[in-house]
């Protein structure tokens, strides 16, 4: 039984669109993939997805990007959208690490948006904040181009997580 994707293959336009953006933020890519439906299964949307990602460019990336709070902001419990509580659970090994780890990942963050004008992604799911934070400080030293193909391999992942997490609820 796959009730939340059949309910979506029969969805209005709109409805539809929103449950794809909850799970990637970029407005051509959801539209492209309610424009696919019915998509027969996950394994049929997850393929989709990627094909559909595989075609967005800069403008979509960054419209996706700017939907992530940055690793270590702490997502309001008032936040009630799905993506917001997806934020939180994914960056939920931020919480255990200690201040100054904390205080070095603001920091990070605010050169990496300095020097790249955009937030830093990374597929947060089962990493500590130190390995978030190493990731941060290499991709530093990316140039912008190459920076920008790998924030999308990043949301590409987070993307893929968040269709089957919704699928499943």
């Amino acid at each position: 039984m796959r009730p939340v994707l059949d309910q979506w293959n029969l969805a209005d336009e709109a409805a539809a669109i929103e449950s794809m953006l909850s799970c990637c933020a970029a407005r051509r890519w959801a539209a492209k993939m309610v424009a696919r439906r019915p998509l027969a299964n996950l394994d049929a949307m997850s393929a989709a997805a990627d094909e559909e990602w595989s075609a967005m460019g800069e403008d979509d990336w960054l419209e996706a990007f700017a939907s992530h709070p940055r690793i270590g902001q702490r997502v309001p419990d008032e936040a009630e959208s799905l993506d917001a509580a997806w934020s939180r659970q994914e960056q939920s090994l931020v919480s255990t690490a200690g201040e100054q780890v904390r205080a070095v990942l603001v920091e990070a963050n605010a050169l990496y948006y300095e020097r790249f004008g955009f937030t830093f992604i990374v597929c947060a799911t089962g990493k500590s904040a130190d390995e978030m934070l190493a990731i941060l400080q290499r991709r530093l030293r990316n140039e912008r181009a190459a920076e920008l193909q790998e924030a999308a391999e990043e949301q590409r992942q987070i993307m893929q997580i968040r269709l089957r997490k919704w699928v499943a609820s």
